[in-house]
């Protein structure tokens, strides 16, 4: 079974969907069912069939995917083995990270990394935070940068991840300029309106958070919107308040479009992390990169476990 194949099958498994998964995998639609004919052709067994919710795997399909998983990870790590054993530093490395963190924290240090490492290739993907993890389980990216939920245990993202805090962001109360004072107690605020991102946004769990710690139902929101560009800007208009990470409005706050107004409570923070996947052998450009990250990306220390708490 050629490693091409069993990607193509896991992505079509992933995915339920031949388009979805051909733009995975980066071939033509026909191309993808070719590779999934060829591959049930070699095994002697069908290994989709159709349903009304999409492609769903057969009894021999269930049964190859663990094992085509094993198979492309042991391809990864033999590849990675005889490139560090041949003295190789060249390569590409995926990053993914979250908007905000792409732009705030990691667009100046890639900067630096690339002009110090001009034989290394490093691409940036922007998606959200539950994306950036299924990408990274996928193996579409090689370390990902995320703010960390305190619900979801190390358990629920594979022992086969390596996590990393690298940051405790501050989160900020956001006004528009001339709010005026707001209330010194969170019940109180509470009743105010805001502005957050949609539900299952790790934005939103942030927000969310804030208030349910304190044991006080989240705010009634005048507005869910799709990113923390747009919740500063309906900010700016005067639409409602917004509590967010510090480095997503930086900007915003310098230029004055809004103002930072006290927070009743602790100082609060969000962990920003770095999450890779474990391999007996790392590839070198991705040993080199995460080496780089280490040296340079201070993390801090853990009572990373508190999380979101002051």
């Amino acid at each position: 079974m050629h490693p091409r194949l069993l990607k193509t099958f896991l992505a079509v498994a992933r995915n339920r969907n031949i388009t979805r998964a051909a733009e995975v995998v980066h071939l033509a639609q026909s191309s993808v069912s070719d590779q999934i004919q060829a591959l049930e052709t070699e095994l002697g067994a069908v290994l989709f069939t159709r349903a009304k919710s999409g492609l769903e795997l057969t009894p021999a399909g269930i049964a190859l995917r663990p094992i085509a998983e094993d198979l492309l990870r042991l391809d990864g790590e033999a590849r990675a083995a005889v490139q560090a054993a041949a003295g190789q530093t060249s390569g590409q490395v995926t990053i993914g990270a979250l908007e905000t963190i792409a732009s705030a924290r990691l667009a100046t240090w890639l900067a630096g990394f690339q002009a110090g490492h001009p034989d290394i290739t490093v691409r940036m993907k922007v998606a959200g935070s539950g994306a950036l993890l299924r990408q990274l389980e996928d193996g579409e990216i090689d370390v990902a940068f995320c703010f960390d939920r305190r619900d979801v245990g190390k358990d629920a993202a594979g022992e086969h991840l390596a996590r990393r805090t690298i940051a405790a962001e501050p989160l900020v109360l956001v006004a528009a300029p001339g709010q005026g004072s707001v209330p010194s107690d969170l019940a109180a605020l509470a009743a105010l309106r805001f502005v957050a991102t949609e539900p299952g946004c790790i934005y939103r769990h942030i927000f969310d958070a804030a208030f349910a710690e304190a044991g006080v139902a989240a705010p009634k929101l005048a507005a869910e919107v799709g990113s923390i560009g747009t919740i500063a800007r309906l900010v700016t208009a005067g639409a409602g308040l917004g509590l967010v990470p510090r480095l997503a409005v930086n900007e915003a706050l310098a230029r004055g479009d809004i103002v930072e107004m006290p927070w009743p409570g602790g100082i609060r923070t969000a962990p920003l992390t770095m999450i890779w996947r474990r391999q007996r052998v790392q590839p070198p450009a991705l040993k080199q990169l995460l080496t780089a990250m280490r040296d340079t990306l201070v993390p801090v220390p853990s009572p990373a476990q508190d999380w979101f708490r002051p």
